[in-house]
């Protein structure tokens, strides 16, 4: 059964997100919240887990993860930024925005969009996130929490613990931290293209 810490999200306690990033390592799989909504996630090199969250939200190998980084100099680990590119990141993180980029030979094969070589990156502004990636000292590999026939993200710990108590290791719950995902842009050609509308302000990009 999965464990559930009530965390404080602005200031979580040091001891809950101690014990939260051992149990990434260990190759658990969390139910954590972010700026957007709720996201599973798990250690960046954990091929098991990731096929776990794989089976929970039912998706293939072309399901677009994302691996959610501390800063810019961390992406810049796993993507190949350019200055256009960086100015761009800059003007718009932390925030509620996926990216999508070209990867670095320091992304598993496995992670890579089959046919373009691209990952999705984030830098959210969310304390517990932040906190926890501090301690983990790497990317979380992440996606968000729409179950199989579903519509929009889980957001109450309780009914994320009922349907998913037997498939994660661990529920971070602050309560409600909203259920529109996060506005994803390709950054990968001349200009922006946002291939999803969400939270995130379309204003740094001029659009």
């Amino acid at each position: 059964m999965a464990q559930l810490f009530t965390i404080h999200p602005d200031n979580p306690q040091p001891r809950l997100i101690r014990r939260a990033v051992d149990i990434v390592r260990a190759g658990g799989v969390i139910v954590y919240p972010t700026d957007s909504c709720y996201a599973l996630g798990c250690r960046l090199g954990d091929k098991t887990a990731m096929e776990r969250i794989r089976a929970i939200r039912q998706v293939d190998e072309r399901h677009h993860f994302a691996l959610v980084c501390r800063d810019l100099a961390e992406i810049a680990v796993y993507a190949r930024v350019d200055n256009r590119q960086f100015r761009l990141l800059k003007s718009a993180t932390p925030g509620s925005y996926t990216f999508i980029l070209r990867a670095t030979r320091e992304v598993p094969k496995r992670l890579l969009h089959p046919s373009r070589r691209t990952i999705g990156l984030r830098i959210p502004d969310h304390g517990i996130v932040r906190a926890l990636l501090a301690e983990l000292g790497e990317p979380l590999l992440s996606s968000t929490l729409i179950l199989p026939g579903d519509d929009l993200p889980l957001n109450e710990a309780g009914e994320i613990r009922s349907r998913l108590e037997r498939q994660v290791d661990l529920i971070l719950d602050c309560g409600s931290c909203g259920i529109t995902p996060t506005t994803v842009v390709d950054l990968t050609g001349d200009a922006p293209v946002v291939t999803r509308r969400g939270r995130g302000d379309l204003a740094p990009f001029g659009l």
